[in-house]
């Protein structure tokens, strides 16, 4: 951009850095062919990915492949005592991977009735609604207190607009799981998963504990 533009790009009523507009258009184009082919794979409802933001303004759909959704739990050493919540859960995989494989309990928030209503659906399909519970809801004023686990996939700076309710609510002990996006520099993770997916693309995952 030219001198004098804004370092920023509107995206509806928040501000989207231009490194999280390149970074999440790249993001968006390399897994438009996975999620249909995953959808079929893994027999879950998926609804196509919308490239707008919802109404809460924090990113768009796009899901996160399976086996980075394992190795999200894997990095936050998820067990059947954790109750992992996943914020912006879109089809509702990573609390459904996370009861299905460890027993544990998950919820998922999300500001769009429509995919809440299908991940719902997809975690009956799974055999584990009785583990997970999914609810509309604006995660920028949602109630985490409960959480063990927090997941995200959401920009950079959507990240850091939910740093203060994560560290005001969490518990010592609580772990934060995030796919791609940091938290900003002056909340350094502590450690970083860094490896190549199952489809070939180079893959970044954070983690912060909660002390």
């Amino acid at each position: 951009m030219g001198s004098g533009v804004s370092d920023y790009l509107e995206r509806g009523c928040v501000k989207m850095r231009v490194t999280d507009a390149r970074r999440l258009g790249h993001l968006a184009m390399a897994k438009l062919a996975f999620v249909t082919a995953a959808a079929l794979l893994t027999g879950l409802a998926a609804p196509s990915p919308s490239l707008t933001p919802t109404h809460q303004n924090l990113a768009p759909f796009i899901p996160t492949p399976d086996d980075v959704v394992d190795r999200m739990l894997a990095l936050a050493k998820v067990t059947r005592d954790d109750v992992v919540y996943d914020l912006g859960c879109g089809d509702g995989r990573i609390p459904i991977a996370a009861a299905k494989k460890y027993g544990a309990r998950g919820v998922g928030l999300d500001i769009d009735p429509t995919l809440v209503e299908t991940a719902k659906s997809n975690a009956k399909a799974a055999g584990v609604e009785s583990l997970v519970d999914f609810q509309v809801q604006n995660v920028l004023t949602a109630d985490v207190s409960k959480a063990t686990v927090v997941t995200l996939y959401l920009l950079s700076s959507s990240n850091q607009r939910l740093r203060p309710m994560l560290r005001q609510q969490l518990r010592p002990g609580a772990r934060i799981v995030s796919h791609a996006f940091s938290m900003g520099r002056d909340w350094p993770a502590d450690a970083i998963d860094q490896f190549v997916s199952a489809r070939g693309d180079e893959i970044t995952l954070y983690l912060w504990k909660i002390k």
